[in-house]
């Protein structure tokens, strides 16, 4: 009989863009997209690993392009935020319909569709094996998705940060641009910053860093890539102390 590995982790933050949610495209809710990345996160589930989720919106609205466009820097923000919500229900329902329990969280109050984000009901819901996703940022303009997500993580005691994305880690330059970009299997958050490797934006890794909150960059998009990073296996590239 085969034996049954041990997750090497208990409570995970998974980080996804908005994008990630629009497929191929990256833009608008892809169905099929979303249902793929339910059925990875029960996969983790099923191990008796606690999930929280952070969703971005740029499939739906980008504050920092709105601002471009001529948008108001704060209300582009907020247009934002409220695009998050929107995937994290998109996300709520995939999951429910695979049978994973979940509540959605957030920063700006709409008790009609969502809790609104208290530190020790997410804890709780986390302890009764609910998926947790948290939608609306920080509740804040001016902070990315990557900050709150960051920052709710270390709030809810997650081990790690996994932070989902289209290639398998993290290069020294733009592996589709430089074929012979090198991808690092490990850095540090000093070496990170000193390279410029735009992980998170400053703020978050800067939370991370002063908080030794390891991060895992690794692709999303290869089937059960989740588990595998879960598991302990090589994959990605860690950003750690």
């Amino acid at each position: 009989m085969s034996k049954i590995k041990k997750p090497r982790f208990s409570r995970i933050l998974l980080k996804l863009s908005g994008e990630a949610l629009g497929g191929e495209a990256g833009i608008g809710i892809n169905a099929a997209a979303v249902q793929s990345m339910a059925e990875q996160i029960c996969e983790v589930r099923e191990l008796g690993v606690q999930v929280v989720v952070v969703v971005g919106g740029g499939n739906i609205f980008r504050g920092l392009a709105g601002s471009k466009r001529g948008v108001e820097r704060a209300t582009g923000d907020y247009m934002g935020m409220l695009a998050t919500v929107i995937n994290a229900l998109a996300l709520q329902d995939a999951l429910e319909k695979l049978g994973a329990p979940t509540r959605v969280q957030s920063a700006i109050a709409m008790s009609q569709i969502a809790e609104s984000f208290i530190r020790r009901r997410a804890v709780r819901h986390l302890e009764k094996n609910r998926v947790v996703i948290f939608g609306g940022g920080t509740g804040n303009p001016y902070f990315s998705t990557d900050t709150a997500a960051a920052l709710r993580a270390n709030e809810i005691g997650a081990e790690v940060i996994l932070k989902a994305t289209k290639v398998d880690g993290i290069y020294d330059s733009d592996p589709k641009k430089n074929p012979s970009a090198k991808r690092f299997a490990q850095i540090s958050y000093i070496d990170a910053l000193q390279k410029r490797l735009q992980v998170m934006d400053s703020t978050a890794f800067s939370l991370c860093m002063d908080n030794q909150m390891p991060i895992i960059v690794f692709d999303f998009f290869r089937p059960h890539n989740l588990r595998r990073v879960v598991l302990g296996e090589k994959v990605g590239t860690l950003v750690t102390g």
